[in-house]
């Protein structure tokens, strides 16, 4: 039950030793399978090769900005993600490859400790790899082990059905719709929101961790056992409300 306050009213559980926050240093973060490194202009011909093909349009089409047309549009579009404040971009490099994609942190609050991950585009040849994964894992572990957040948030438009699927997979919570949030490229969107809080990481953790083992996959590179089988087990347990 709630605790209660002098007034008889219903207050929320203390948070024990709780202080600001750091914000997100423009770090490099490895892992197996892929390096996150702070977005800079000289990734603007790789980005471009691997995001802006004939083919790519449909990369583009939950952002708020068409594909750039050629590598200067492309810095310049780098140069308005580097000026954006309140926000810390990396480019995506899978282990022994160029750039091929982006994520970027935003909604950074550290006097509460939440933060987003916001802006994920992946090139259609590091779709469905562990690299995308692991890129995930690694923002994820960098807010949650390294800077102390609370809470993680990942949103997207909700008609963009493999965004949804994604979070789902990562084992973010579905918290709810907000319609009629944004207009983009004229339209309307409605946002769908998910979270993983601090309470729920090590469980998130265990499982990224367990499908990035090289051991879940064959010799032809198959996986044994889905992430998505991992985490809906989670999603199955009761969620503790608060951090201890």
């Amino acid at each position: 039950m709630p605790e209660t306050n002098e007034h008889d009213q219903q207050v929320g559980d203390l948070v024990g030793g709780w202080s600001r926050r750091p914000w997100p240093a423009p770090v490099r973060l490895e892992g197996r399978y892929v390096v996150l490194e702070p977005l800079a202009v000289a990734h603007a011909a790789d980005l471009h090769a691997a995001l802006c093909g004939p083919a790519d349009p449909p990369l583009w089409t939950y952002r708020p900005a068409d594909p750039p047309v050629d590598v200067p549009a492309m810095a310049a579009h780098v140069e308005e993600h580097l000026a954006a404040p309140g926000m810390e971009t990396f480019v995506i490099v899978p282990v022994g490859s160029t750039a091929q994609g982006l994520a970027a942190y935003q909604r950074i609050e550290p006097a509460h400790g939440q933060v987003e991950i916001a802006g994920v585009l992946f090139s259609r040849a590091l779709q469905r790899t562990r690299a995308a994964t692991e890129a995930i894992h690694l923002t994820m572990r960098y807010a949650f082990d390294d800077l102390g957040y609370r809470r993680f948030e990942w949103k997207c438009d909700s008609l963009n059905e493999p965004s949804r699927r994604a979070a789902a997979r990562l084992g973010f919570a579905y918290e709810g719709r907000f319609r009629h949030h944004l207009v983009t490229k004229g339209r309307n969107r409605d946002t769908d929101w998910y979270s993983v809080t601090d309470t729920e990481w090590p469980a998130v953790r265990a499982a990224h961790e367990g499908w990035l083992d090289p051991a879940n996959f064959d010799a032809a590179g198959a996986q044994r056992t889905a992430l998505s089988d991992l985490t809906a087990r989670i999603r199955r347990r009761p969620t503790p409300r608060h951090a201890p």
